[in-house]
This record gives structure tokens, sequence and C-alpha cells, in this order.
């Protein structure tokens, strides 16, 4: 149920980060709520789109912002300090809605994503699922999981290869036709499945369709340049990417807030396993210059190459050497996030394991956080043959 609100008019919308901040007390007020729930609260949906951050990337003549990246990363870094699971959704959303939207007829995404609740969740790709080509459209019929805040849109959507009647794949463009579909979540089987460790309140649950029509008009190509329509400096950069350096602000704003917490902690406790109070300590003032200077380094990093990659493509200078920065800066910076929240929860001692205290549920978000794809070494590796130039496969760029 979505409540009518009256968002700003764009014409004097605050910076993403400032109607990212002018939320967080909702968030942080119904975080435990939502962790139980698994899903967000009509409150914290209705305060999103009061905020109006569900477009920020999605295009200007479709009613969106289109926000420079770097300021879409400290969008999502400020939610996530409040509640990570919304951050993951509002990342989640905002990438899937703008990336399919740039290659759909206005029409099409009039229909789709018009307003402040507008949104669209979706599973990742698999090679399970089949689209068959028909007159007019697809013939969809699959699973899908990990669909992250699907409770809370209209739009579904789902990504599959695309065959013909016999079976055999279609060409498009010289290669096999790949796409994404796009369908009223009431046209799907929703399976409630999402029992996991953190991020609980994204209720990224699994769903199913079986031989749904889909019209040509709802079968983007996401990411190729033949279909894509609009020519704003976000959409060459690809979904890849722009959900990396979401997902990526997510983790720095988990850690950022267990830090500071951490901080908080600190100045008032005295470990019973030291001689000293924590404020008195050391080793302990050691390690909190250490965690700041890793966490600012990260977050540094992540707004250079992100920078670097949106400045490019509004030039048409865009090359895969800064796409490949910033995938190490995603990568990297997902992984030293994690690294920072794991040391200010133990840093914090027993205490942290309470579900009263500001740390346990933050953790179990740190935690799933970083399993994600876009956090996975790999990526680094395959950075690092691209800078000696060996044999190499540059993907997820």
């Amino acid at each position: 149920m979505q409540n009518p609100v009256s968002p700003t008019k764009p014409g004097s919308l605050a910076s993403p980060q400032e109607r990212a901040r002018a939320v967080q007390a909702v968030l942080d007020k119904d975080g435990p709520e939502m962790d139980r729930r698994r899903e967000l609260t009509q409150e914290v949906v209705d305060a999103l789109a009061s905020q109006d951050l569900l477009r920020m990337l999605l295009p200007k003549s479709m009613g969106g912002q289109e926000v420079p990246l770097v300021d879409y990363c400290k969008a999502n870094e400020a939610l996530a300090w409040a509640d990570a699971s919304t951050a993951w959704f509002v990342n989640q959303s905002n990438v899937s809605m703008a990336t399919s939207a740039a290659s759909m007829p206005h029409e099409a995404v009039a229909k789709m994503f018009e307003g402040p609740y507008a949104g669209l969740a979706w599973g990742a790709r698999h090679d399970k699922s089949t689209a068959i080509r028909v007159e007019g459209g697809y013939r969809l019929t699959g699973t899908w999981s990990f669909a992250s805040g699907g409770r809370h849109t209209r739009m579904l959507g789902a990504h599959s290869a695309v065959q013909n009647p016999d079976g055999t794949p279609h060409i498009r463009y010289g290669r096999p036709d790949d796409r994404s579909f796009v369908f009223l979540r009431s046209q799907a089987r929703i399976i409630d499945d999402w029992h996991v460790l953190g991020l609980r309140g994204t209720g990224s649950d699994s769903y199913s369709v079986e031989d749904l029509f889909i019209p040509d008009a709802h079968a983007p190509a996401r990411d190729v340049e033949e279909e894509r329509r609009e020519k704003g400096p976000l959409y060459p950069i690809g979904s890849t990417l722009l959900y990396a350096s979401g997902f990526c602000s997510v983790t720095i704003g988990i850690a950022r807030r267990l830090l500071d917490t951490y901080v908080t902690v600190a100045k008032g406790r005295h470990s019973r396993a030291s001689p000293t109070a924590m404020a008195s300590n050391q080793a302990v003032h050691r390690e909190m210059a250490i965690l700041e200077a890793r966490l600012s380094a990260t977050r540094a990093f992540l707004h250079e190459a992100a920078g670097q990659v949106y400045d490019a493509s509004a030039k048409g200078t865009l090359d895969v050497d800064l796409r490949v920065r910033l995938r190490l800066a995603t990568t990297w910076g997902m992984n030293e996030a994690t690294d920072v929240s794991i040391a200010c929860y133990r840093g914090a001692g027993t205490m942290a394991i309470s579900e009263k205290a500001p740390f346990e549920r933050r953790f179990r978000d740190a935690m799933s956080a970083s399993q994600h794809l876009q956090g996975m070494w790999p990526h680094a590796e395959m950075v690092g043959r691209h800078l000696i130039g060996v044999e190499n496969v540059v993907q997820f760029v």
C-alpha cells in the first residue's frame, strides 16, 4: 500500500546526500522492525518517496534526476549509515530501473515508472530460464532469486538469454541475444524464502513466471549500445559498475556507523581484560586511527575512480582502463569496509553481541553485504592481469 506524498519539485531538490540524511532518523528508528519483518516499513518507503530517492538515476526525460555518480555514492552511504537494507534496496532499484528505462520506449517507461514510488526489483541472471522469441515479444519462463525490495515495487524483472522457437539461440547484432524483461509483480509467483543472516529488511524473495508474454517494448537489452536511447553520462557506464559503486557505498556506510559507534563506546568503557580504560589505552588509540585511515582512504579511492569514469563518460572518452580502475575501487572498497566493520564489532567486546546494542544487526548486514558478487576477489585478479598486460578476459566492467 502506497500513501500519497508530495515530493519537493525537481527544480528545488536538495543534494542527494542531504535528502538521504533527511530520512536517517526514520530509518534508524525502524531498522530493528524492518529486520524482524524482513521488509521495509511503510513509513520508510514514504520517507524515501517524499525525498525522491527512488529516481536518482532515472533519465531526466522520464521524470528522474540523473545525479552524478559520486553524489549517488554519497547518498547510498548516508542511507546505509542509518539502515543497510534500505540503502541496498535504493541502489538495487535505482540502477535496475534507470538502466532499463534508458533502453526502453518513453511510452512504456511512463506507464511503469511514474511517480516518486517508482521502482524495479529483480534477481540474478542464470542459464536455466527461457525467453522464446515470438511475434511481438517473448514467452518467458523461469525462477529467479534475490529480488531486493520486491515487496515494495509494482514492477519486477528478469534476465534471460533469448531462444528461437526451435530452441536455438536467437542472434541479434551478430551475437546471442540477451535481455531483461519487465512485468507486473502481480504476474509472478512470489516465493517467500528470504531467511538469511543479514540485510533481512530487503525482503529479497525468489519469484517465478511460466510462459509469460512480454511485449518487445518491455524487453530492453540493457547496456547494449545499439539500443540505448538516453545519452546522459550515467548510461554508457553500464549497470555492472553502477551497481558496484552503490553497493560499495553501502558497505562504507555500514562501516562508518560501526566505527562511529565504536569510538563512542571507547570513550566510556573499561574492558575487564585490560588494566586501563579504553579511552586511555594506547592500543585502542592506534586501532582507531588506523581504522579511520583505512575507511577514509577507501571512500576517497571510490569517489576518485567514480568521478573519473563519470567525467570521461560525459566527454565520450570512457575507456577500459578507467572501467578497470573503478572495478578495483569497488571490490577493494567492499572488502576494506568489511574488515573495518569486523574490527569495530570485535573491539566493542561482549556487549556487541546483544540485539539491544547498536552493533549486532549492523554486523550481520556487513557480513551479508560482503558476500555479494561485486566484492569477490577474482575481480582483483582480473585487474592485476590487465595491469601486467597478460592474457585476460576483462569482465564485470
